[in-house]
């Protein structure tokens, strides 16, 4: 191409929540926005994170000019490790952001050993980067993290605006007050605003976001009500709230013990920041806990969405260590539910009930506020910048459909708004816009140390063993002659209880037998084949199962 262009080419949050990425390309080179990861769902048997595939982030590792993250949360920058152990030979590679959101990419680049590959450039609020032809302005905005920013950039075929996660919250309790309106309002003057992305996960929501006061409001009664211990349970990375939480433990004379190792990192780093003044009353795990009345304690742990694994769960189950829930404590959970997460969030709600214990989750009390904007939130926002050109971001895709419907009814031409999903490229040029050719962007799955060694195959499989369970069929021939020598062992896992159906076992020997007398035992591939084919068959018939099974044929 002679003429300027600049290609947005969406690897993730565009279709679904989490994993936002997007790759930016012009003549100059390549840009990312973001690098998140999403966690995964029921279907996704044992998988630990999805990520983007990341092949498709740079086609030339020497066009690379930077990475800008527009906050600190896992969808955001949670696949950074990955990208560096994908691109060894990437050496320097500048990554732009703020002094919070850095300093939770440093402590995750530093535990997977790729920090010493990476440059972090720390970037103020208002302050500005030029990589390339294009030119960021990082533009402060409110969210359930601090020193969020939205991105207003400077490009060759015009101004472009990325509001990143945000919500307009007009009675703040950080001491500074932002107004991205305005912002977004100066920065369309000289020229307008070409395209505009906005974040669409609460776009199904009527009115406008609670601001974060009304939650400490709320959340002040509790305390003081409460006689037994307070535990809550909150994202970790929600430092302003957590803050709250330590100011009214020190108002009502309670000490606050962090149970979560995300936690105790995360505050560590607010103090080092500034973002919280270092506290007096805060005792973490890792240290020990000292011996305290338990209604001169409130508990903050990780575990909002019911991982198993998690601070809370494990209270609820009576499993943890040091914490122990009893009649009269009060539980509070201060966040929402990701879908999805519903059913074990649910349980966990069951056995704090079963304890005596008080939850509070609904709507009686604003104990959680969310960080996204509601629907007259996205209409300021449009309003303000007034832009040519509409892409939705961050949503499923009916986010992304109301989005754009909404982007139409404040003024945007229909044939200005673009649904995109990953993977679908979009060029502007200086006068039009073209859709390009879809990439392949199908996510990546990591399973401990694997990166995309689990596919739609191995998720099969694992779904017909959660199912079904797995028989094994161990057999040792004698080479020379073909004598059975040891066997036919059937081996059962997941299947059927042995002892109640060991007649049935009993009988799928005899078909085993069956397929070695008529089978050249020689041939140790076709007798598996058919070992497999006519024991299904077989099981299916008594029982009405299809387990996996697993011959497995030695000689000596």
């Amino acid at each position: 191409m002679n003429e300027p262009y600049l290609t947005i080419t969406p690897l993730g949050g565009h279709g679904e929540i989490g994993m936002n990425c997007q790759k930016w390309q012009t003549e100059q080179g390549v840009v990312l926005v973001d690098c998140g990861l999403m966690f995964p769902d029921d279907s996704l048997l044992g998988v630990d994170v999805v990520i983007p595939r990341l092949e498709s982030v740079f086609a030339d590792e020497e066009n690379v000019l930077g990475i800008v993250l527009t906050h600190g949360h896992e969808d955001h920058i949670g696949a950074l490790p990955w990208l560096l152990h994908q691109y060894k030979s990437l050496r320097g590679l500048r990554i732009y952001g703020s002094p919070f959101t850095l300093a939770l990419v440093e402590h995750k680049l530093g535990e997977h050993g790729v920090l010493d590959r990476v440059e972090l450039i720390a970037m103020p609020a208002y302050s500005a980067v030029t990589l390339g032809s294009l030119t960021f302005h990082f533009i402060p905005v409110y969210h359930s993290i601090p020193q969020c920013y939205a991105l207003a950039v400077e490009t060759p075929v015009g101004k472009i605006i990325h509001t990143g996660d945000f919500k307009l919250d007009t009675t703040p309790l950080d001491e500074e007050t932002h107004d991205p309106c305005a912002d977004f309002a100066s920065f369309a003057k000289n020229g307008g605003i070409r395209l505009l992305m906005a974040d669409s996960t609460n776009v199904e929501q009527d009115g406008r976001s609670q601001p974060e006061r009304k939650v400490r409001d709320d959340l002040d009664p509790i305390f003081k009500e409460t006689k037994g211990r307070i535990v809550i349970a909150l994202f970790s990375s929600h430092i302003r709230r957590i803050k709250t939480v330590i100011e009214l433990a020190q108002k009502y004379g309670r000490s606050v013990l962090v149970s979560g190792r995300s936690l105790s990192t995360n505050i560590e780093k607010a103090v080092e920041l500034g973002l919280i003044e270092k506290p007096h009353n805060v005792y973490s795990e890792a240290l020990g806990f000292p011996e305290l009345d338990p209604a001169q304690t409130v508990i903050l742990a990780t575990g909002t969405q019911g991982e198993a694994l998690s601070a809370l769960a494990r209270i609820a189950r009576g499993e943890h260590r040091h914490i122990s829930i009893h009649e009269g404590d009060t539980v509070i959970m201060s966040s929402r539910v990701i879908p999805g997460n519903a059913r074990s969030v649910a349980k966990v709600h069951d056995q704090i009930y079963r304890l005596g214990a008080s939850v509070y989750h609904d709507r009686s009390r604003t104990v959680h506020a969310t960080g996204h904007a509601q629907k007259e939130e996205l209409i300021d926002v449009i309003q303000a910048a007034q832009p040519e050109h509409f892409i939705p971001v961050h949503g499923e895709y009916r986010h992304l459909a109301l989005h754009a419907r909404l982007a139409e009814d404040c003024g945007v031409a229909p044939q200005n708004i673009h649904i995109i999903e990953d993977g679908h490229p979009i060029t502007l040029l200086p006068d039009g816009v073209r859709l390009e050719a879809p990439v392949p962007v199908e996510s990546v799955m990591v399973d401990g140390k694997g990166v995309g060694d689990v596919g739609r195959v191995v998720l099969k499989e694992r779904r017909i063993l959660g199912g079904e369970g797995l028989v094994a069929v161990v057999l040792v021939i004698a080479e020379e002659t073909g004598e059975v020598l040891h066997g036919p062992e059937m081996i059962s896992r997941g299947f059927v209880f042995e002892q109640q159906y060991s007649h049935v076992l009993e009988d799928s020997k005899c078909i085993v037998i069956d397929q070695i007398e008529n089978t050249d035992p020689s041939d140790t591939q076709k007798l598996c084949e058919r070992i497999r084919s006519s024991l299904r068959r077989f099981f299916r018939d008594v029982l009405g199962r299809d387990p996996v099974v697993v011959p497995i044929v030695s000689k000596v």
